[in-house]
């Protein structure tokens, strides 16, 4: 029998991971439909403690992107998404940070939804591999960041 044989009959749906992030999103509507709006959780401090619990490499990468998208949109409200930072317009998110030890990647993710302005001709991207981040990189979430949420 082959690897991919053995590998194939292994899998049953979906990764501990990924169920892992289907429960923490159930919390987070939970928590938002129970909660008075008076006793609601302020959603950047949410957002900054879950930055808090992350593997050092993991928290440098979303401390600053934090921090650019606080700066370069700063009308989108942080909030939490599958539980990991997101940046949300009128409840919808636009763009989000995953860290890469959330699904036990080599990267982390930083990606883009449908709210996001960043159309461009018939193909653009929707998401980006991070592994580091250079001050030229940080200019050029800057500005996709400014785009997305305009």
């Amino acid at each position: 029998m082959s690897d991919t044989q053995k590998s194939d009959e292994k899998y049953d749906g979906f990764t501990a991971e990924e169920r892992d992030a289907m429960k923490e999103r159930a919390k987070e509507l939970k928590s938002s439909t129970r909660r008075p709006r008076a006793a609601k959780a302020d959603p950047e401090t949410e957002v900054l403690a879950k930055i808090a619990e992350m593997p050092d490499e993991d928290r440098a990468l979303a401390e600053r992107i934090h921090a650019i998208a606080r700066a370069s949109a700063p009308d989108l409200t942080p909030k939490l998404w599958y539980g990991m930072p997101a940046y949300a317009k009128a409840g919808k998110v636009v763009f989000f940070f995953q860290s890469a030890a959330k699904f036990k990647a080599r990267y982390a993710t930083l990606g883009f939804n449908d709210p996001a302005n960043l159309d461009e001709g018939t193909m653009w991207p929707t998401a980006f591999a991070l592994t580091k981040l250079t001050s030229s990189d940080e200019a050029l979430i800057g500005e996709l960041f400014k785009r997305a949420a305009s």
